[in-house]
């Protein structure tokens, strides 16, 4: 009986590493896999960026255009420095728990790593504003057309969580990185599978730029994207 719970237990931790393995190896090699940019002959005339801050992955969009004013939806008041003199909004989605109480990895708990993991947690989505944005090692710049940007604008607009009057959710919390940043709650579950970077790859998707079959890192969408390609 003993020897049968020990072969079990073996079987079990021995599955659980088996599936680490190929994780691994799926998340390094398939992101590799590049989806093209689709054709257009409309002229790409707005600017926007993919940003990265080693981990976590945003799209940066200009918060003004004929096409949508971002700070009507995500208001200056709502961030600490009440500042008006923007120019850029950065914003990505992921796990509540991540971004509201894991400011390090020295903060990272089991129950949260645990809960993102496995579809238990909550999302959010953080908005920060920029007065300038340029291509460097964390950020590359990708031009695009006003019907991609429509499309863009769509995906991000509705993965918002609304109130009754249509409006964002702000996330009340003093977990903010700056001054010029603020969290809403957001439609969704964070998982292994559907990370904070899957989710900014999704968007270059549906926007038609290129992107990677599937990635959980943010490497897996920067090498699509390297400096001397687009100098």
């Amino acid at each position: 009986m003993v020897k049968k719970i020990v072969i079990n237990f073996l079987k079990i931790i021995a599955g659980i590493l088996g599936f680490i393995v190929l994780y691994i190896i799926c998340a390094l090699l398939i992101p590799y896999i590049q989806i093209d940019e689709k054709p257009t002959s409309e002229p790409k005339n707005i600017a926007v960026y993919i940003y990265t801050n080693g981990v976590h992955t945003d799209i940066v969009m200009p918060i003004k255009t004929e096409q949508i004013d971002w700070s009507a939806k995500i208001p200056y008041n709502n961030i600490l420095s009440k500042s008006t003199d923007f120019k850029y909004v950065g914003i990505g989605w992921g796990d509540k728990g991540f971004y509201l109480d894991t400011p390090t990895w020295a903060d990272l708990k089991f129950s949260t790593a645990f809960n993102a993991a496995f579809w238990l947690g909550d999302s959010a989505l953080h908005t920060t504003f920029y007065k300038t944005m340029t291509e460097a090692e964390d950020s590359r710049k990708i031009m695009i057309t006003k019907s991609q940007y429509a499309e863009l604008i769509k995906f991000v607009d509705e993965r918002f969580d609304k109130n009754a009057s249509g409006q964002n959710i702000l996330i009340p919390t003093n977990a903010v990185y700056s001054k010029s940043d603020a969290f809403y709650e957001a439609k969704g579950s964070y998982s292994f599978f559907y990370t904070c970077n899957t989710w900014t790859n999704q968007a270059l998707k549906i926007s038609g730029q290129k992107a990677a079959l599937w990635t959980p890192t943010d490497f897996g969408i920067f090498q699509h994207y390297k400096l001397d390609e687009l100098k």
